[in-house]
């Protein structure tokens, strides 16, 4: 192998450990950050078992996240003409990845917890007490917010990637 061969290996297996470290800081287990950096910095699409080689991950573990990162639009299924084997490759636009990202988390967390709130609130509507009617205030200043940040969120997300970053430039120089 040459020297710059082995250099990006090193730099791929790096970056592939940090991405992992990352994802459970952001929610996401480590196997499978770790699984979508690998195929995001992968020239060809990648089957399961050339996944568990490359992690060292078992076929269920390789199997399980695969599966997630596709249910997230992150990785897509590529079939090749006469095998019977799944090849997975990953989405490489970077606002495409921001903007699939955004729609999963909304779906699975802001969601969700817009309901709780506007359902807590609802419950809590026609309460008397005083802890009744600040416990109703706060899961409205709450609901009023989380609504807003997802409003934003969806917004930046639905925008065309220059736009976007013109946007971000304004408010945040």
């Amino acid at each position: 192998m040459k020297k710059e061969e082995v250099e990006l290996e090193g730099l791929k297996e790096k970056f592939v450990s940090q991405w992992g470290v990352m994802g459970t800081q952001w929610g996401i287990n480590r196997t499978m950050a770790q699984i979508h950096a690998l195929l995001m910095t992968s020239p060809e699409a990648m089957s399961t078992d050339e996944v568990m080689a490359e992690l060292s991950i078992s076929r269920g573990n390789a199997h399980t996240n695969l599966k997630e990162l596709v249910n997230w639009g992150l990785l897509r299924i590529v079939t090749r003409k006469g095998e019977r084997k799944e090849y997975f490759e990953a989405e490489l636009d970077v606002w495409e990845i921001f903007r699939r990202i955004v729609r999963e988390r909304k779906k699975r967390e802001i969601d969700p917890a817009l309901d709780l709130l506007e359902g807590c609130q609802a419950d809590s509507q026609g309460m008397k007490s005083a802890g009744g009617r600040a416990f109703n205030e706060q899961m409205k200043s709450l609901e009023e917010f989380v609504r807003f940040v997802s409003k934003m969120s969806e917004r930046v997300a639905g925008m065309p990637h220059g736009k976007a970053m013109q946007l971000a430039m304004k408010l945040f120089g």
